[in-house]
Formats: structure tokens, C-alpha cells, sequence
């Protein structure tokens, strides 16, 4: 590996990654509107869930429309850089290095003080480029293991970023492909713990009560529990 290539690699991917979209169509599209103040109610409890800076976001702030246009821009700006740098250096590892990186940058994006989303979207936006057929396979997988086997929303919600482990080592058998599938979740975790502790500590509150469920006001997740209640997969609580 030619080192100064992998640098190249590492800051672009951050800088493209850096780019918060929700905050672009925030101020193009509503700029009365502060979406980094976007706090969601949790049935049972008189806290409220402070929502990272994101497209979900958007979504719950300005319309799902806007939200879904903010994800896909998330995606292009980490999977164009990672495509160019696929193509460019075939044979090598770079590209996994630009969409890690695109990922940190949007979680700790420089031009926010480091204060950006969880992810989600970038993460896909690279493993489109990645394996594009375990994109969709981990993606649909999480949602059957969700409603399926959990029956949970926010787990049908989050696995398939779980599932990338497993899939790209099979897949491969290249330790480059697994330390990426590990370091892209190792990242999401991290950057889903503060909602994660706000949820816990509101549990604590309410007794233990299941307050996840309140995420119905995201209009991802919110479509996710429409089509399980269609079709029966929730667990009754």
C-alpha cells in the first residue's frame, strides 16, 4: 500500500463525509426552522429524545420528502468518492478507507464542530459501492431478523448494519473488508450512544417501561411498524 495514497484517501473521504446535508436543505428549504433542535416525545415518560443532526431529522422537521432527498445526498457523497477510488486504484484498498472515513466525517463533521449525524445513511452509501448486493441483502435481513425474529421496530430498524459483519467476511474472507464492516458498526454504536443513554435514563424514570416505541415519530421507523402491524410481526404491549 502506497501510504500517501491511503492519506489522500483518509481526507477526502472525511471532508466529502464532513458535508451536512441537513443542514444545507435546512437553510435552503426552511431556514426559520432549526432542525438541530429536534426533540421527539416519549409516551410514558416527560422527557424528550434530543435528535442528532441529521436526515431523520429533517424528516420529523420538515417532511419525509426532504428527509429521504437529505439520506440519498448522504449516500452520494460518500459513494462517489468511494466509486472513483474503486475504479482508479483497482486491486487495492483505498476505497474502504474512503468510506470509513466518509462515515467519521459525518458523525464528527470538521466544518460543525464535530457535531453531525449517526451515520446510517453514509455507511450505506459506501457499502453500495462495497458489495452492492450486500447493501440490499443486510439491509432486507435486518428487517426480517426485526419483524420477524425480535419483533422490534428499532431493531428491524438497525440490524442490517449489524449484519454487514458477518456478510462481507463470507463474502470475501479479506480481513480489509472485515476491520471495514467492524469499524463502520464500532462507529455507529458510538455515535448512537448519547440517544441510546437518553432513552435508558428516561426508562429509569417511567419504571422500566418500553419507550422505544415513541421512535414512531421518525417516518422511517414509522413505516417500518405501519407494515409489521399489517402483517402481525409486533409483539402486543
Amino acid at each position: 500500500m502506497d501510504w500517501s495514497v491511503g492519506i489522500l484517501a483518509a481526507v477526502i473521504g472525511y471532508v466529502l463525509g464532513s458535508i451536512s446535508f441537513a443542514r444545507v436543505i435546512n437553510r435552503f428549504v426552511a431556514p426559520s426552522v432549526d432542525v438541530a433542535r429536534t426533540e421527539l416525545p416519549m409516551v410514558g415518560s416527560e422527557d424528550k429524545l434530543q435528535m442528532p443532526v441529521s436526515g431523520t431529522a429533517v424528516s420529523v422537521q420538515l417532511g419525509a420528502k426532504w428527509g429521504m432527498f437529505t439520506a440519498l445526498l448522504d449516500i452520494l457523497k460518500v459513494a462517489l468518492p468511494t466509486l472513483i477510488f474503486r475504479l482508479a486504484f483497482p486491486n487495492t484498498h483505498y476505497f474502504l478507507i474512503v468510506a470509513t472515513l466518509g462515515v467519521v466525517g459525518h458523525i464528527w463533521p470538521i466544518f460543525h464542530r464535530f457535531k453531525g449525524g449517526r451515520g446510517l445513511s453514509p455507511i450505506y452509501g459506501g457499502l453500495f459501492v462495497v458489495d452492492f448486493i450486500g447493501a440490499w441483502a443486510t439491509s432486507f435481513g435486518g428487517l426480517l431478523l426485526g419483524l420477524l425474529v425480535v419483533r422490534d421496530v428499532v431493531v428491524a430498524f438497525m440490524a442490517g448494519i449489524w449484519l454487514m459483519i458477518p456478510w462481507l467476511w463470507f463474502r470475501t474472507y479479506d480481513v480489509w473488508y472485515l476491520a471495514y464492516g467492524i469499524a463502520v458498526n464500532i462507529l455507529f454504536v458510538v455515535a448512537m450512544l448519547p440517544e441510546i443513554r437518553q432513552v435508558m435514563e428516561a426508562r429509569k424514570k417511567a419504571g422500566g417501561a418500553n419507550l422505544t416505541q415513541d421512535l414512531d415519530a421518525i417516518p422511517m421507523t414509522r413505516m417500518i411498524a405501519k407494515m409489521a402491524n399489517r402483517l402481525g410481526l409486533l409483539k402486543k404491549t
